[in-house]
């Protein structure tokens, strides 16, 4: 579904005759309803399209009750306690979670769901040498946000150790219910649900019992047939959630966007050791607390399960979506919530036959993640911000965000166009803001202008083909070092640089894994560039993997030959007695000191005063926060501070090697890595080749089919910028935030 208005607005019930008019005004084509609200019956008639959220896996309170026992499950770690003594040790397992949301299981098979481990040897303690029994739930801690009155269901555990050592630390882990959905948590603290004596508080249920596969099917055809004034259903999204917990102060306790701890059930686990040939054990899951975060380098057993989820999340989803297309509707998918088997970059993601997805866009390379997704009609981006109280309100400043998410998204829709875009939230919130409106009408008209003016294409890249080298591959395409979606860390924010300059360079980027290169020796045919940024020890720059000598050798056979690397962080540090820290030191002519090697004298070879990489890039730079005690093993070193290397260069055969200790996003290390691209693949004569800003505030695009260009200011303050390339040579004066085009012809 495309056209020239590619517009969604949330819309409910009251204030129509204002509603009516803002659509008018804004073009919306279509409207869609929010959780918790209701579509007013005059937009059937007066609206092209006509979105209904739908949840698979909560929402059927009736079925919540009847089938008490189909709930999500997920397993959990107990908070580590120390034994002071080898007295019987007590472990109440829900101390520090919220027990409105989870409740343990002690009627699965304990001997083969829950497990003590001793964390001081890592042994896990034989079933004979504990107990467990059941107990009331733990009171929620002052001061505790709104939830309102706990479930009936809630309840506790205790476990006790008969015989501990003294001074040792021990965890239970344990298989928990799912009483209270994750989101529906989300909205009850942000919004202030629990003042709503309305409200009823899902329950999820799993579809892979078969009886609430049954109800789920039967549900949706029923929904179908009494909604027949729906014309997209907008799927929020299938069966499980990321992991999200909360602690029993009703904060945030753990969230992994990417986690899939809350998919378990016993029939899946037993359906898996069927087809895999190995039973999973809860420690597969809990992964001593870390729940195989995207951070850690994935073990083989959790990616087992991640390609055995995804697979039975896929075929089941198909059928739903089948079901929708056979009465006559699209089936959308919400890139968010329950979204966990279903990753739009996995091999089974197309089986499903969704018509779009649409996620929320909250910077761009979360843009570029929606906009790139193969194997769907339209994708649609969800602009921030949500029309939620926490930002409408007196004090909040929702036009300052708006511009915020628009500066970073148009970056990436000028280099992968969105199909449409829309907004969150309660409208009439956003009505009482009308300064707010107005600027949502101009980023409208705008991204509307992007795609009427390029003539649906796309700008031309550069030369170059980047490669993004790191464990998880196409997978996780354009979502590195992310926690949260889109949320700040200071541990990841120097690396995120990296992915989100990228989502606005004019350069075709590739996802690739270090299995792949490992399993297959043309992995890195047509790539010209490759990155691995990260932490050491993280998935991201390769950890254990580096350990490989396969991989050793192909990426240093790769730069011999003519190809580049660039390094940002620790690239290919690895540890273990094994030599220098970066595998691949030789290659970037820089390893990091980590105390071993102090009583060896190093001494920096500093580059002439210019270089191609630093060219207009102003100091000091910002590299974030640097991993420090990098040291010279031959690099021409451009930039050194503390003692630390922070920015080199070195050549390797035929090839070039970068290394930079961090890349927080900003305009001029935006530069500084399209730069760092261009040098490393030798092509530096032709910098201006799909034109060029001599201001890194400015970016611009060049669209050859349709013998325009389109410069754009990415910042609040008025710029000038010298526009060159193919002929074209003309200054641009441009107000803050504005975006301008021009004809190839205008060169002077």
């Amino acid at each position: 579904m495309t056209n020239d208005l590619r517009l969604t607005l949330p819309i409910e019930r009251g204030l129509d005759e204002e509603i009516r008019a803002l659509m008018q005004r804004l073009g919306a084509d279509a409207v869609r309803n929010l959780d918790g609200t209701e579509l007013p019956d005059w937009v059937i008639d007066e609206s092209a399209k006509v979105y209904a959220t739908y949840f698979c896996a909560r929402g059927d309170e009736e079925w919540a009750s009847l089938a008490g026992e189909e709930r999500v499950r997920q397993f959990l770690m107990s908070t580590p306690t120390t034994a002071p003594s080898s007295a019987p040790l007590t472990i109440n397992v829900m101390e520090g979670y919220l027990p409105a949301q989870f409740a343990p299981d002690p009627t699965a098979d304990i001997n083969r769901y829950w497990q003590v481990i001793d964390r001081t040897t890592g042994k896990t303690l034989p079933h004979e040498s504990w107990s467990v029994v059941d107990a009331a739930p733990l009171p929620l801690r002052d001061p505790v946000r709104l939830v309102g009155e706990l479930p009936v269901e809630a309840k506790s555990a205790i476990v006790t150790i008969a015989n501990p050592e003294p001074f040792h630390v021990y965890t239970v882990n344990f298989l928990a219910k799912q009483i209270w959905d994750s989101t529906q948590i989300y909205n009850y603290l942000t919004n202030e649900w629990a003042k709503d004596p309305n409200r009823v508080k899902s329950r999820p249920y799993d579809v892979a019992y078969p009886r609430t596969w049954e109800r789920v099917q039967s549900s949706l055809s029923q929904w179908l047939q009494s909604h027949p004034e729906v014309d997209v259903v907008r799927f929020t999204t299938f069966f499980y959630h990321f992991t999200l917990t909360f602690d029993d102060r009703a904060r945030e306790k753990y969230v992994d966007w990417f986690g899939y701890s809350a998919s378990v059930s016993v029939p899946a686990l037993e359906d898996f050791a069927k087809e895999y040939g190995y039973a999973l054990t809860p420690e597969d899951f809990v992964d001593a607390g870390y729940y195989n975060s995207p951070f850690r380098p994935p073990r083989a057993q959790f990616l087992d399960w991640v390609d055995f989820l995804s697979r039975r999340v896929s075929r089941q989803a198909q059928t739903l979506v089948k079901t929708v297309h056979d009465a006559g509707r699209e089936a959308m998918m919400f890139l968010g919530d329950n979204w966990i088997g279903t990753e739009p970059y996995g091999r089974y993601f197309s089986e499903i036959g969704l018509d779009a997805v649409v996620g929320s866009v909250g910077s761009a390379a979360t843009c570029r993640m929606i906009s790139d997704i193969p194997g769907v009609r339209y994708t649609e981006g969800r602009f921030l911000p949500y029309f939620f109280p926490d930002v409408f309100s007196p004090g909040g400043d929702p036009v300052a965000e708006a511009n915020e998410s628009w500066l970073a998204a148009r970056r990436a829709i000028v280099r992968s166009p969105l199909d449409r875009i829309g907004y969150g939230g309660y409208l009439s919130l956003a009505m009482k803001f009308p300064d707010f409106i107005d600027r949502v009408e101009e980023i409208i008209n705008e991204f509307r202008q992007i795609h009427q003016r390029s003539g649906g294409h796309r700008p031309a890249n550069a030369q170059p083909v980047i490669g993004i080298l790191n464990a998880w591959g196409a997978l996780r395409t354009w979502q590195t070092h992310m926690v949260a979606h889109a949320l700040w860390y200071k541990q990841i924010y120097s690396y995120q640089g990296v992915i989100e300059s990228l989502a606005g360079l004019p350069f075709e980027v590739r996802f690739i894994s270090f299995d792949e290169v490992i399993n297959d020796p043309h992995a890195l045919a047509g790539i010209d560039v490759i990155i691995n940024a990260g932490a050491r020890g993280t998935a991201f720059s390769g950890g254990p993997a580096w350990n490989d000598i396969t991989l050793q050798e192909r990426l240093r056979a790769f730069v011999y030959a003519g190809g580049g690397l660039i390094g940002v962080g620790s690239p290919t540090a690895r540890d273990g007695e094994v030599g220098t820290t970066f595998a691949l030191a030789d290659v970037f002519g820089v390893d990091q000191e980590i105390g071993w090697g102090l009583s060896t004298d190093r001494y920096s070879d500093h580059a002439a005063s210019s270089h191609f990489i630093t060219t207009d890039i102003p100091q000091p730079y910002d590299f974030g926060e640097d991993p420090g005690d990098i040291v010279s093993l031959g690099a021409k070193v451009l930039y050194e501070s503390d003692g630390s290397i922070r920015l080199a260069v070195n050549e390797f055969g035929q090839g070039r090697a970068v290394y930079c200790a961090g890349l927080p996003y900003t305009s001029d290390n935006s530069r500084l890595l399209h730069r760092a691209l261009v040098w490393a693949a030798k092509q530096e004569k032709n910098w201006d080749h799909v034109l060029a800003s001599s201001n890194s505030a400015v970016e611009v695009a060049w669209y050859p089919q349709q013998g325009c260009y389109y410069a754009y200011n990415n910042t609040l303050e008025s710029v000038t910028s010298m526009i060159s390339g193919h002929g074209l040579c003309v200054e641009l004066a441009l107000q803050p935030m504005e975006g301008r085009w021009g004809e190839i012809s205008d060169a002077s």
